[in-house]
């Protein structure tokens, strides 16, 4: 194998909310808010981190985006579907009608509009 070039310290979003889009992300994930200002906000443990910036101007992508400028998503590993939906909605994710996975995973926005999914870890 070769050496690595870099390694992945963080993924940041844009948003218009930092402090907002952090408290769902650590809900969610049990990670702790590391840093919450007006302009950035954090979550992280030690290893693992999300940053949100804020752009005041910031428009979510279209799901589906027919246009193909959809720039990312994150894939959340969960053990019960209907669970984790109805925990991430009561936290201010919302349910796109578009929902391409079937039974093994579902597509949910985040309080920004950010497309994510939630995956079953299961293979049954």
């Amino acid at each position: 194998m070769g050496t690595t070039v870099a390694s992945l310290i963080m993924v940041n979003l844009d948003c218009q909310d930092p402090g907002r889009l952090a408290t769902f992300y650590s809900e969610v994930l049990g990670l702790p808010v590391t840093h919450s200002a007006e302009e950035y906000a954090m979550v992280s443990d030690g290893t693992t981190s999300l940053g949100f910036g804020r752009v005041p101007d910031h428009t979510p992508p279209a799901w589906p985006d027919t246009t193909g400028t959809k720039r990312y998503h994150l894939d959340l590993a969960v053990s019960d579907l209907d669970a984790a939906e109805k925990a991430c909605r009561d936290l201010g994710a919302t349910v796109p009608d578009f929902q391409p996975g079937g039974d093994r995973w579902r597509v949910l926005l985040d309080p920004a509009g950010h497309p994510f999914c939630i995956c079953l870890t299961s293979q049954d």
